[in-house]
């Protein structure tokens, strides 16, 4: 290794120091971060070193962990024997024999199949988790103390671990017993109630966005947790639900209603406060177009042919148009309907008002932007072959998103991660197997 690695590798060193004082409580970060330090002063991830144990399933959970493994941590799914996450059932579509709706959240991680209501399996779960950084579960509450695998049981058999529960309530409280659900989340949360055509009934969104959330809030309450035991040493509980997460994300229509006494109401494409920011109807489609100003509201009367709007009294200033939304969306609408998308699009190019079309899920992917933002992640997949889900939404100039490991099948990784990382012999292994407190998939 040359001086100037020596030196890198010195001042990385360093910057972890904290946690290496914290040694005599088994801090396992460490250890595999200065390994990877010395693996040729390669570029690295910023988890890399990172150990998560995953317990759990269908979307919440697993988009937070995927991201975790995104961003180089090593993510142990940990699933039913023989079942496995939920939301390999949830199709069609299938790709082969799994569904594409658990391919879409479940790359770079590793599968192991326990039965942890099992005391083997949960003495197992206890055992890797001192090897691990993260924790992170998605069971009622209460429900992984019966098996003494909860957080206070984790905590004293592992004190540096991140523990994060995500449920769809929260830990105490009224509602805490009852499971969380995407859809009923976003109904109590208010979100459908705000979703919908103006003059129609409560929409769902289009895709589960209060688990979306909820997995994001906890993937960065997680980092957050890892900076902190960086200070500390030690780990700590990470009360994450979706109720929560939905509530906070209503951001400036809770403050409306918190400090204004507004109620909210349902919009469809356009906004509240703002005249013209929506969607219209073109000859073959539908375009949005937002004037967020007065000279934008100019510019998109020049665009249309109708200027004699732009000079018009009522309609000079945002409030007055939104005074007279009704009237003055009519005649935008009206002209809209007369072209095409693309047309109206290439009016609009270059004059600094905000518009795109309203896609359909096959633009998206030919979008050739979507497509430049490496959007699309292609992988081969064990059993369904050549996969592509969509690919990770942020960037970093010191390491590429490439050669995804592809989402794993029921215990793909059982052995492996039984003898590499628990150091189980394969007599011990086989007697586990032989109970079915573990199996194992070998077609692949």
């Amino acid at each position: 290794m040359s001086m100037e690695s020596c030196s890198k590798l010195l001042s990385r060193i360093k910057r972890i120091r904290p946690c290496l004082l914290d040694m005599k409580t088994g801090c396992p970060y460490v250890i595999r971060r200065f390994t990877s330090e010395l693996k040729g002063m390669m570029p690295i991830k910023p988890l890399d070193g990172i150990r998560v144990l995953d317990l759990t399933r269908v979307l919440a959970g697993p988009f937070a962990t995927m991201i975790l493994g995104d961003l180089g941590a090593e993510v142990i799914k940990v699933e039913r024997p023989g079942l496995g996450d939920d939301t390999r059932e949830w199709g069609p579509p299938f790709v082969h024999k799994e569904s594409a709706y658990f391919l879409s959240v479940n790359r770079n991680k590793k599968s192991i199949a326990v039965n942890f209501k099992d005391p083997k399996g949960a003495k197992l779960i206890t055992e890797l988790a001192r090897s691990c950084d993260v924790l992170v579960e998605n069971y009622l509450p209460g429900k992984l103390d019966e098996m003494g695998l909860g957080y206070k049981d984790m905590s004293e058999a592992v004190p540096q671990i991140i523990y994060c529960s995500i449920t769809g309530y929260g830990q105490t409280g009224p509602k805490s017993h009852k499971p969380g659900y995407d859809s009923i989340a976003s109904a109590m949360s208010g979100m459908m109630h705000i979703t919908g055509p103006e003059d129609g009934d409560p929409v769902r969104p289009g895709v589960a966005m209060t688990d979306l959330a909820t997995g994001l809030y906890a993937q960065g309450a997680v980092m957050a947790g890892l900076l902190q035991r960086q200070k500390t040493g030690r780990g700590l509980h990470i009360d994450c639900n979706l109720l929560s997460s939905q509530v906070a994300c209503l951001t400036h229509i809770a403050a409306n209603y918190l400090n204004a006494g507004k109620e909210a109401r349902r919009w469809g494409t356009a906004h509240e406060s703002i005249v013209p920011y929506q969607g219209f109807k073109t000859k073959d489609g539908y375009i949005v177009v937002a004037a967020g100003n007065d000279q934008q509201f100019v510019k998109v009367c020049k665009v249309l042919n109708l200027n004699e709007l732009a000079e018009n009294p009522k309609y000079k200033t945002n409030t007055l148009r939104v005074q007279h939304r009704k009237e003055l969306l009519q005649l935008l609408a009206e002209r809209f309907s007369m072209e095409s998308t693309a047309k109206w699009l290439r009016h609009f190019e270059g004059t600094g008002v905000p518009c795109g079309p309203i896609n359909t899920i096959q633009q998206v992917f030919s979008d050739p932007q979507v497509v430049h933002n490496g959007l699309i992640l292609e992988m081969d997949h064990p059993t369904s072959g050549r996969i592509a889900v969509p690919g990770p939404a942020v960037r970093f100039n010191s390491f590429e998103f490439d050669k995804p490991a592809p989402p794993p099948v029921i215990g793909q990784h059982t052995v492996e991660v039984l003898k590499g990382i628990l150091g189980y012999s394969d007599d011990v292994i086989n007697q586990l197997l032989t109970s079915r407190t573990v199996s194992q998939n070998t077609v692949y």
